[in-house]
């Protein structure tokens, strides 16, 4: 897959007292954007229950570069930087565009699977791992070697 972007509306609830959209809407953005992506390709709440895997973060980070206002034009994109070769950790990337052509934010996110029953990291299953394969890839994407102990 080469991309995979998402129009979002910008709502009156998005914005802080300055007029300008409050910092946790950004991630927001980003959660629903991975999320979306995921039940897109079959990797639904019930099929994640079933398997007793969910996502987790452990670091989300945005880099703010133009403030977005409402009325403005917004797209989210999605890319897989960085993923473990076996598939446990995994660092993504999204990309809040203005109006088309102004890139106004860029979040990265650094996570892992959880088993939700033992509540410990695991590697996930092959059809979760599969799913890898389409999320789209930064130009500097990479395999890493750390893997879960």
């Amino acid at each position: 897959m080469k991309n995979y972007h998402k129009a979002v509306e910008i709502r009156w609830s998005d914005l802080d007292a300055n007029f300008h959209v409050r910092h946790s809407a950004y991630y927001d953005w980003g959660a629903f954007l991975r999320m979306s992506f995921l039940w897109e390709h079959g990797l639904t709440a019930s099929v994640m229950q079933q398997h007793k895997v969910g996502p987790i973060i452990f670091r989300e980070e945005a880099l703010f570069k133009k403030e977005l206002h409402f009325g403005d034009k917004i797209t989210v994109a999605l890319y897989l930087q960085k993923c473990s070769t076996d598939f446990s950790r995994w660092t993504m990337i999204h990309e809040i565009w203005k109006n088309e052509n102004t890139l106004s934010t860029i979040i990265t996110v650094d996570g892992a699977w959880i088993n939700t029953e033992l509540r410990k990291l695991t590697i996930p299953e092959v059809a979760i791992t599969q799913l890898f394969n389409f999320i789209p890839k930064t130009e500097n994407f990479e395999w890493i070697e750390k893997k879960l102990k």
